[in-house]
């Protein structure tokens, strides 16, 4: 008897070896699923061409990229269109270049790439009439850079002139969608005056505008261009496929690939809407060290004491420490900068441009005869970042951060109206 239960015991003592190894193996495989889904969970635009790469059948195309053109496995869409048949003859780049190495403003040379033996050609610093001749020997045209979600981040721009020249050329435009980094759902910002119109921000749009590329070249193609007398382009915007409007970028399963030398990170366009706007003042924003845009300073600026200011404001979703930094080009290059960095705590209720003009509001109060706005000719620079001169004229009133946020509330939700026309994509539960 007592060898008979010894036998069951060992018998049951394997079934639940058995069982449980099993059950260790499903949640294994689970969870290798589960992270291949989160890679995998938004389909770009890229995506759906490779999938459907017939569209493109016995057509020479010409692509708009850089290095965010890319795929869930990091292949760059370049290699990953050739692979599928896709017979790409040339290759252009925005702003930094097709490899993205040029720094803001320069200007990129003309490559071949030694890999496919394509020509790299450069579309920044060209006007519409002038990127008509480049077009020629190209039957469409393919869009696909990931863009940071700010207006006067020159890649939207960029699109807008490729989308008039393709016009002009009779040559069709494909965009290829892909998510907009600081989501979709919250709009914020000045919207641009038309007569503040650069390549900085062309349209009248809000500076936080919520939209994806592919939704803002409908908006321009539908709306802006018939305003003002230019052709409509033939578009194809090649939608994503499980992006909905409030996800943050890390919820995309989609790997972030630097757009310009000086955006390494996610952080880095959560808070650039804002802390971009130091550019126009003769603070350094973060240019030449390894935090651009987070690292705010000048040699005049008592780091503790502008810390210190900040924080008593109480900003959302952000706090400010006292940070010392000595740039290795750009604004103070090789000098000791005193500022603060700026630690985003919570991307949920973090409301970048606020926090941009607090920064300039608080270092012009504590440092009134060493601040200055950049001049660029007329207008200031900053006229141009904002898209009107009134938010400038208001810090040098002495306007509070807040106060100038309130002030463009109407504008803003006349922009909000327009652009819930042209959304491509829903928001569980939130309205457009």
């Amino acid at each position: 008897m007592l060898h008979i239960n010894r036998a069951r015991w060992w018998g049951l003592t394997l079934v639940f070896v058995l069982f449980f190894a099993t059950l260790g193996l499903v949640w294994m495989d689970e969870g290798e699923e589960t992270a291949q889904g989160r890679r995998g969970k938004v389909l770009t635009g890229l995506d759906i061409v490779l999938a459907n790469p017939g569209m493109f059948t016995g057509k020479r195309v010409g692509l708009i990229t850089n290095p965010t053109g890319i795929t869930a496995d990091y292949e760059h869409s370049l290699d990953a269109m050739l692979r599928k048949g896709i017979r790409v003859t040339e290759v252009y780049g925005p702003e930094h270049g097709v490899r993205g190495t040029e720094q803001a403003g320069e200007t990129p040379g003309e490559l071949i790439d030694p890999k496919t033996g394509l020509p790299l050609s450069n579309l920044y610093g060209k006007k519409p009439v002038d990127m008509v001749p480049m077009f020629a020997d190209v039957d469409v045209l393919v869009f696909d850079i990931q863009d940071v979600g700010t207006r006067f981040y020159t890649y939207i721009s960029t699109m807008a002139y490729v989308m008039e020249a393709a016009a002009i050329a009779d040559k069709p435009l494909y965009v290829l969608d892909r998510p907009n980094p600081l989501g979709g759902v919250r709009v914020e910002g000045p919207v641009l005056e038309e007569k503040h119109s650069s390549f900085i921000g062309l349209f009248p749009i809000a500076l936080r505008h919520g939209m994806t590329v592919g939704e803002l070249a409908t908006l321009f193609n539908e709306w802006f261009f018939p305003k003002s007398g230019k052709k409509k382009v033939d578009l194809h915007v090649v939608k994503m496929k499980g992006w909905s409007r409030q996800e943050a970028y890390g919820q995309t399963g989609l790997p972030w690939v630097m757009p310009s030398p000086n955006m390494p990170t996610v952080t880095t366009a959560q808070v650039y809407p804002g802390t971009g706007l130091i550019e126009a003042t003769n603070l350094s924003e973060g240019r030449g060290t390894t935090r651009p845009f987070e690292l705010i300073g000048a040699p005049y600026v008592e780091g503790w004491k502008l810390a210190e200011e900040l924080n008593r404001e109480r900003l959302p979703g952000v706090k400010f420490r006292e940070a010392y930094f000595t740039p290795t080009f750009s604004k103070h290059q090789g000098k000791a900068v005193g500022g603060v960095q700026v630690h985003v705590e919570d991307p949920a209720t973090f409301d970048p441009i606020l926090t941009g003009l607090a920064i300039i509001e608080k270092v012009k109060k504590l440092y009134p005869s060493q601040f200055a706005w950049r001049e660029s000719g007329e207008p200031y620079w900053m006229d141009k970042m904002t898209g009107t001169e009134k938010v400038r004229q208001q810090i040098d009133q002495g306007k509070s951060a807040r106060e100038i946020v309130h002030s463009w509330a109407a504008e803003l939700n006349k922009f909000k109206e327009l652009r819930g026309k042209y959304l491509l994509y829903p928001a569980r539960g939130i309205p457009h």
